[in-house]
């Protein structure tokens, strides 16, 4: 590796620590809606059909869920990510209880953290999700 690779590498590594909570959830919030959607994707289905197991794993209950489901699995560099994702989530939408849109907001931030930093723990992480097949969606 040669001396420019090595500072590119710590000169990305700093950029990324620089990045607020709330630029990681919005990149995380895209990364696991994508994993969700690659997760259902087979058998295929009708669009409607997809959207409607999709949206019922990416809502913020859903997604709160996950999060506790993962905490155990995660270092402490993690529970760090996922507090500072926890403090930056502010303006909820009203129907949500403040703390599962906190949790939320931090399972966000973490896969987006983890997806520029450590694509082979965010999949990991991913691996250790409960996702069952939801019960068949009429394709009518």
């Amino acid at each position: 590796m040669s001396l420019n690779s090595t500072w590119a590498i710590a000169n990305r590594s700093t950029q990324i620590q620089r990045l607020s909570p709330a630029s990681l959830a919005y990149l995380g919030d895209a990364v696991y809606e994508l994993y969700i959607r690659s997760f259902y994707l087979l058998p295929p289905k009708r669009s409607h059909a997809y959207h409607d197991m999709v949206v019922a794993q990416v809502r913020a209950e859903s997604q709160a869920k996950a999060l506790r489901s993962l905490e155990p699995h995660l270092t402490s560099t993690e529970l760090e990510i996922l507090r500072r994702g926890r403090n930056a989530a502010t303006g909820r939408p009203k129907r949500l209880d403040p703390e599962i849109y906190q949790q939320a907001t931090s399972l966000e931030t973490l896969m987006g953290y983890l997806y520029l930093t450590d694509p082979q723990r965010l999949n990991q992480l991913l691996s250790y999700l409960e996702l069952n097949p939801l019960p068949q969606v009429k394709d009518s």
